[in-house]
């Protein structure tokens, strides 16, 4: 009898948010990027330039938005760049709950099993 190929589990890119330092896949935090033109949300993910990722809430915004957001892009966010990303975030939904992030994700994988 011949074995059966085992199917290879397929690779799924993790990265932490610099609000909250939370671990997660890649595709579910929104990942901003430092190119020559400044800082900006990149939407596509392909951006070039250095970036980071942060979750689509708005508590993890704020408080990259206080620091964390230009040490990990390793610049200074001019005022019209901190601009643009306040606006960004107005278009975030407000979070309902009084729960940290890492509780919502602990929440999810609960009700997935």
């Amino acid at each position: 009898m011949a074995k059966q190929p085992q199917k290879k589990m397929k690779h799924v890119p993790q990265r932490t948010c610099i609000g909250c330092q939370t671990v997660l896949p890649k595709k579910a935090l929104i990942r901003v990027v430092r190119s020559p033109e400044g800082v900006k949300v990149d939407s596509t993910g392909k951006a070039p330039g250095r970036g980071a990722y942060i979750h689509g809430q708005r508590s993890c915004w704020e408080k990259a938005l206080k620091g964390s957001l230009a040490r990990a892009l390793k610049t200074e966010i001019s005022t019209e760049d901190r601009q643009a990303l306040q606006s960004f975030v107005l278009t975030l939904p407000i979070e309902t709950e009084q729960t940290s992030p890492l509780e919502n994700q602990a929440v999810k994988e609960d009700k997935a099993i």
